[in-house]
């Protein structure tokens, strides 16, 4: 055989080397993003506390003006509540704290108040067992550093006005919390 044609076969594809390179490559990555993941998960959850509660507070004064009688809130575990008509005693609806806002810790102001109750033209009346009313309710996250918490205040006046406010906002934003509020919250 006078002339041999070796031919060189090209494979396709990626060597194990490629593939070690890649992953470490990956690894890094998620190594470094995993903390501000965290991060914005939990103040997720507590946007998620914060607007579940408001949600609870709108529900239980809709509810008392629609049916012209007192509705209450209370609080239950965490940042779970449940609306109640007071004549009646029916559940008109709850929630529970593990709806997305389960490592969300609330703190209630004034300090033993756990419910609010909305008279039938929407104002915030006397609870019936004489507890004091909450006013404002602080959602923070105790699993994140406070200096990279967005701790959320929910706020409700005597006249049954209801919302939630950034106290580290500075004043005249809309998310600001009102002079009223303490910086923090509480």
């Amino acid at each position: 055989m006078s002339g041999l044609s070796i031919t060189m076969r090209r494979t396709t594809g990626f060597t194990l080397i490629e593939l070690m390179i890649a992953l470490a490559i990956l690894a890094i990555l998620v190594f470094i993003a995993l903390p501000s993941y965290t991060i914005w998960m939990q103040n997720t959850q507590i946007r998620t506390g914060a607007e579940g509660i408001l949600s609870g507070m709108q529900l239980a004064r809709a509810e008392a003006t629609r049916r012209n009688t007192s509705v209450e809130l209370r609080m239950n575990a965490a940042s779970g509540w449940t609306v109640t008509v007071l004549g009646t005693g029916e559940v008109v609806q709850s929630r529970v704290a593990e709806e997305g806002s389960k490592t969300a810790t609330v703190t209630i102001l004034p300090a033993g108040a756990n419910k609010v109750t909305f008279s039938g033209v929407g104002r915030v009346v006397a609870n019936g067992d004489a507890t004091p009313p909450i006013t404002e309710i602080k959602v923070d996250s105790l699993v994140i550093p406070a200096a990279e918490s967005r701790e959320l205040c929910v706020t409700v006046s005597g006249a049954g006005v209801v919302r939630v406010c950034d106290p580290k906002i500075a004043a005249g934003d809309p998310r600001a919390c009102v002079p009223a509020v303490p910086p923090g919250c509480l």
